[in-house]
């Protein structure tokens, strides 16, 4: 009798781990990590990580690694032609299907003249107040602390803190005993600021290894309701470099004004033909193969944008007519101005006409753009306004032969992605962050982001969803970098309830 009750006790108690925990179960165990996994993330965001300053990604790629091997994963470092890759694994049941996992681990270039702490490499605590920010010290978060409190730092949202709670959420997981029903495995990026060059070329090489059911993408911040969010595609990036000509050299503007070709304006008449008033392309065939469709239209619609405030937050009063809503622009490839140089400014002006001029854009491409295409639609845009396109430097006898010179230099990074809504991967993810936080999440067709997901998609042939996780205020790759506390805990809760949920 009493090993009969012990039987169906052990029974009872294996049917309620192997249901998905309550909203209030996950809560709980989140809770409980939220100290330990903020001390890792301090710890982790006093490492410098410009993939582009030598010697700095090595220590990262030992952090991470012991992380890792901390939890139970067999670490490998992938090498590439870049920075190793760190690929992780961890088989629960060979049985079981498999959930890749990627995030990076490398940060933007930092400017500390730019940010308000004396280094963006000491993650400083700081609370907000009525005139702005005031810093608290960084103790404060052994203890209770309000949830609109923030770590600035460098890749304290961008990429650094989904890692953590993604580990935490294991950690939690593994202390109350609840399995995680599928194998994982995580492949993390050292060069995603870089733009992933040799990512996709590692991916063929190593596409055994990496081979799984699902891919999930913790990067990216929230829907700026701050609601739970998935996003099912991103676009892929593409870049330009034009550069017009004048003078040999520069020239006095007394002596030359009026006289000279000047490079910075047509440079600027050349960019600002590429567009409308309304801020569409008007190159003849740069928007071909989008079509939005009702079904479509009705997905992007079901997003709580709201125009309003999303201007006012961001500092303008019309946005651009690309699209009718912010869904919809992002449902089309950009043509995007990112700088331009010429001459000197400020208090270094000088009476001068410049010698040249150069603009640096790029592209963000959807699933139906060719990145090809698109860049030769622009070549061929460039020649059609009576330009010739150098190598380089225009030669002399360039020079004497051509009354408008440019040179044009172009890099295609990675293609756009994107996972149909309804899917299985969409209906687990859905009900996963619907029993984390007690609400549906905010489905996004297309983010407006590029990250390197497409060589995984096309090459592994596994369906991919990007869940982000961080604050949309967090200044991403810019001076003053920053992750919201409240949104650290709710994080958590999102990873817990991915890696306990089963999968359809």
């Amino acid at each position: 009798m009493k090993i009969r009750i012990l039987i169906g006790f052990i029974a009872c108690y294996s049917s309620l781990l192997a249901q998905p925990l309550s909203t209030n179960q996950i809560a709980d165990l989140a809770n409980r990590q939220l100290h330990p996994a903020l001390q890792t993330l301090v710890q982790f965001l006093s490492i410098p990580n410009v993939a582009n300053v030598p010697g700095q990604m090595e220590d990262n790629i030992l952090w991470m690694q012991k992380a890792c091997e901390d939890r139970g994963f067999t670490v490998q470092r992938l090498p590439n032609e870049g920075h190793d890759l760190v690929f992780a694994t961890l088989v629960n049941n060979p049985k079981l299907p498999t959930l890749l996992v990627y995030w990076h681990i490398d940060g933007q270039p930092v400017d500390p003249s730019k940010w308000n702490q004396s280094d963006p490499f000491t993650p400083t605590l700081k609370k907000p107040t009525i005139d702005g920010w005031e810093t608290l010290d960084i103790n404060n978060l052994k203890q209770d602390f309000d949830p609109e409190w923030r770590i600035f730092g460098r890749s304290s949202s961008d990429d650094k803190s989904p890692g953590i709670m993604f580990f935490y959420a294991m950690d939690a997981l593994k202390q109350s005993g609840t399995p995680i029903p599928f194998n994982i495995k995580i492949i993390m990026d050292p060069e995603e600021e870089m733009g992933s060059p040799h990512l996709a070329a590692a991916v063929s090489q190593y596409r055994d290894l990496l081979a799984a059911d699902r891919l999930i993408i913790l990067d990216g911040p929230v829907h700026p309701s701050g609601k739970p969010t998935l996003s099912f595609g991103a676009r892929g990036i593409a870049t330009l470099a034009i550069t017009a000509y004048g003078p040999k050299m520069p020239l006095h503007s007394g002596h030359y004004g009026n006289y000279a070709p000047n490079p910075a304006l047509e440079l600027a008449q050349l960019l600002a033909s590429m567009k409308d008033k309304n801020g569409r392309v008007v190159i003849p065939g740069y928007y071909d193969g989008i079509e939005i469709s009702t079904a479509v239209r009705k997905d992007l619609e079901a997003t709580p944008d709201d125009a309003e405030a999303i201007c006012n937050m961001l500092g303008f009063s019309h946005p651009d007519s690309v699209g009718h809503t912010l869904q919809e622009a992002l449902q089309y490839p950009s043509l995007n101005i990112v700088g331009m140089s010429c001459g000197w400014v400020g208090n270094q002006a000088r009476t001068i006409v410049p010698a040249d001029a150069t603009a640096n854009l790029d592209m963000r491409l959807v699933k139906e753009s060719d990145p090809v295409r698109l860049l030769g639609l622009v070549r061929q845009w460039i020649t059609d306004q009576g330009y010739h396109i150098c190598d380089g430097p225009p030669t002399d006898e360039e020079r004497a032969e051509y009354g408008k010179l440019v040179s044009f230099s172009s890099e295609i990074s990675y293609n756009a992605f994107r996972t149909d809504l309804g899917t299985p991967i969409d209906l687990w993810l859905t009900a996963a962050l619907t029993q984390a936080h007690g609400e549906k999440p905010v489905r996004i067709r297309t983010g407006g982001g590029s990250v390197p997901i497409s060589p995984f998609v096309e090459t592994l042939k596994m369906p991919a969803v990007l869940v982000p996780l961080v604050n949309g205020d967090n200044n991403q790759h810019s001076p003053n970098e920053n992750l919201r506390l409240g949104n650290f805990l709710d994080g958590i809760k999102s990873c817990i309830a991915i890696l306990q949920q089963p999968w359809e």
